[in-house]
């Protein structure tokens, strides 16, 4: 099934976006959350995400297996959204997970091989400065790639801008 990515800074309406699309997509919809609730604030941004979905999507919580879960979806769902990649780029990172790019080639090829139409949504953290330390450093390199894969293989790619989608693919 086609790729689909959506993309963006933070705080750009990525994760809204990507819902609306979804939402047009099917009426049985999957969302894999990537995110893990370490503290209060994070605990926050999860509620409030979920209320976004207002229970129209079944919530599948991965910090790491996202491949193995769209590998697991088969038919039973229409599209699935899978947020965010940084997010669980990041967690493969703190896990101390050594083969990054060969998860993130496993992803993409989960995705498009699917039969559940797969909407990706990460974040752009290269259009900052160079971070000053080397994990800092890392991780944007590892997301740079990550985010390249996604949109090479994707047949529809959206930037988010200010809440404004532009499609660029």
């Amino acid at each position: 099934m086609p790729l689909i990515l959506v993309g963006g800074g933070s705080r750009s309406g990525k994760s809204s976006y990507a819902l609306r699309l979804a939402s047009e997509r099917g009426a049985r919809r999957a969302f894999v959350a990537t995110a893990q609730a370490f503290d209060d604030e994070m605990r926050a941004r999860i509620a409030r995400h979920r209320a976004d979905r207002d229970g129209t999507f079944e919530t599948i919580e991965e910090p790491l297996e996202a491949a193995a879960v769209l590998r697991s979806l088969g038919g039973r769902f229409d599209v699935a959204v899978v947020d965010c990649l940084t997010l669980w780029l990041s967690n493969l990172m703190l896990a101390g997970r050594e083969e990054l790019e060969e998860e993130t080639a496993q992803l993409v090829e989960a995705a498009c091989q699917s039969p559940t139409q797969c909407i990706l949504v990460t974040n752009e953290v290269g259009c900052g400065i160079v971070p000053e330390n080397a994990l800092a450093r890392r991780f944007r390199d590892l997301a740079g790639t990550l985010n390249k894969r996604c949109a090479a293989a994707a047949v529809e790619a959206y930037w988010m801008a200010f809440g404004i989608p532009l499609r660029l693919k």
